[in-house]
């Protein structure tokens, strides 16, 4: 009996020894690469690693298997409830088979692309006095090598393990009981993460942060207003620049070759009260290109100087090379909240064209020095005055998309109108410090929403689809000439892209508010993956 003991003990020793050694054999999980963040959309279709789909932020994807003639036949495979109330407003990353999806509140997932089943599931722990403004949302991950990257509603950036969800790091941005809050989406470039904070609406200082992302300190910080003996302090009047907002909550883009870094700021605070903080308030409602090794500001182009109608200029910025005049141009394209669509030199900051895409009866055009040529009576007071457009914008935070091929640019756009009214502010931290408010109801119609395809070499329009109530989705494109979108009501949208033609629509039981679709390739098969309400619904066409 002591022999056959022994000999049960050597064989379990020796299957110890051989599947210890199968295990060292297997390799490791696969890191995401700088270099795979860089390619962006492949034509394999086998990950969206980056919140616009690339750098650039085109949202266009080079798939071709799901077409205008097949479309309607698109079909649900599976639905993955969230559990989790509040906007959807995420862009999902994809690799590897699996989906990283952030949502509101500060509840993230790992879900498996072809069941929908959970892997894991990250909920932060939140404190109940936040001040984020507007709605408790998160905008989606930044990912690079086995980490997961994603702000909080209380101003701190995470690490998250793509594996398991723990927490690798955690480090403070800001004291969120000022106002501070963050909802953006990270971009990483080469080894930092970047990312913004927003509170325009709670008297914060505004700022762009850089991050090592494999330490969690931080690299550089670009204020978007300039402090004393910095250029563009004396844009604001007294002390207003320390409580002057200027929030950036939307993701940026990204030039390799030029290495910079672009993003949109918000809106000057207190929002509407003029008479608080005279002068242009750089660098607030602005476009800035920042050095992505520094956060040295290299340019800037201020689209609504001195804004007194919430016009946030965090909208999505989208790069482009087109041919403008004979001439081969590297564009940066922007859909402005302030009713106006400009492409704009990304080297140095000049307005290339710049044309309403929506009523705009503040200011008639953009002059040649870029200014906006701006019409009288429009500062708000206590009385009131009507201006289009409304506080939401022409547009807003809601992803465009540009497809390459047609040189278009596509924008959801809103036609409505407000009265905008205005009076003096007293300041306390942590609370709101708007200075005004709005009255919608206002102007010569009732307000609509309309998809547009504009030609980003002159800011002529090509087609409108046009909506019912104004839409907040965002926009997907692809090579085989669909568009994506949808509308106030919960139907999700497929447009030809070259006509606007509507060839599908899905009532989703809820609508895509300030996100939009995304697309990929599983086992042959090309997904189109849709965040609507509190489900995230994925599509393919019948096997």
């Amino acid at each position: 009996m002591g022999n056959g003991i022994l000999l049960l003990l050597g064989l379990a020793l020796a299957l110890s020894a051989r599947v210890a050694g199968l295990t060292a054999q297997q390799p490791p999980p696969p890191l995401v690469s700088a270099q795979e963040i860089l390619d962006g959309l492949t034509a394999d279709g086998s990950r969206w690693l980056t919140f616009g789909g690339n750098y650039s932020n085109q949202r266009h994807s080079p798939l071709t298997q799901i077409t205008p003639a097949n479309v309607n036949r698109l079909v649900p495979q599976w639905t993955f409830q969230t559990g989790t109330l509040g906007n959807f407003e995420t862009t999902s990353l994809f690799r590897d088979n699996v989906l990283y999806v952030t949502g509101p509140q500060n509840v993230a997932w790992a879900i498996d692309a072809r069941t929908g089943r959970q892997i894991w599931r990250y909920r932060r722990e939140l404190q109940p006095n936040l001040t984020a403004c507007c709605g408790l949302v998160n905008r989606g991950f930044g990912v690079l090598g086995d980490k997961l990257f994603m702000v909080t509603l209380d101003a701190h950036l995470l690490a998250l393990d793509m594996k398991t969800g723990a927490i690798v790091w955690d480090v403070t941005m800001q004291d969120y009981k000022n106002g501070y809050a963050s909802t953006i989406a990270p971009i990483v470039v080469k080894n930092k993460v970047i990312v913004g904070v927003a509170g325009g609406e709670f008297g914060i200082r505004g700022f762009i942060d850089a991050y090592d992302a494999q330490t969690g300190k931080r690299v550089w910080r670009f204020y978007t207003i300039p402090g004393p003996g910095e250029p563009g302090h004396e844009t604001w009047a007294d002390d207003s620049w320390k409580i002057g907002g200027a929030g950036v909550w939307v993701t940026g883009a990204y030039d390799p070759e030029q290495n910079l870094v672009f993003y949109g700021t918000g809106n000057p605070g207190p929002d509407y009260h003029s008479e608080s903080r005279e002068g242009d308030n750089l660098y607030s409602t602005s476009l800035v290109a920042l050095e992505a090794d520094t956060g040295k500001l290299r340019w800037h182009y201020q689209f609504t100087p001195h804004d007194v109608h919430d016009w946030d200029s965090t909208e999505v910025p989208v790069l482009a090379d087109i041919t403008i005049g004979g001439q081969l141009r590297k564009v940066v394209m922007f859909a402005n909240r302030n009713g106006f669509y400009y492409t704009i030199d990304r080297t140095n900051g000049k307005v290339i064209a710049a044309k309403p895409f929506t009523t705009t009866t503040w200011a008639k055009e953009i002059g040649r020095d870029g200014r906006p040529i701006e019409l009288p009576g429009h500062t708000p007071d206590e009385k009131g005055s009507v201006t289009c457009p409304d506080i939401t914008g022409g547009t807003n935070f809601w992803p465009p998309t540009f497809d390459p091929t047609t040189r278009t640019f596509f924008v959801n756009a809103r036609e409505a109108c407000m009265t905008f009214y205005a009076w003096k502010p007293d300041y306390k931290a942590g609370d709101r410090f708007t200075g005004g408010a709005g009255q919608r109801g206002q102007g010569s119609e009732q307000p609509y929403g309309a998809l547009r395809a504009i030609d980003p070499a002159t800011g002529d329009r090509k087609w409108e689809f046009r909506y019912l109530t104004p839409s907040t989705a965002g926009l997907l494109t692809t090579a085989s000439g669909l568009i994506f979108s949808g509308d106030a009501e919960g139907n999700l949208l497929a447009l030809d892209s070259r006509s606007g033609k509507l060839l599908w629509r899905y009532q989703m039981g809820a609508p895509m508010h300030g996100t939009s679709p995304t697309t990929f390739m599983l086992d042959g098969r090309q997904y189109l993956l849709v965040p609507a309400g509190t489900t995230l619904t994925a599509w393919a066409l019948p096997q």
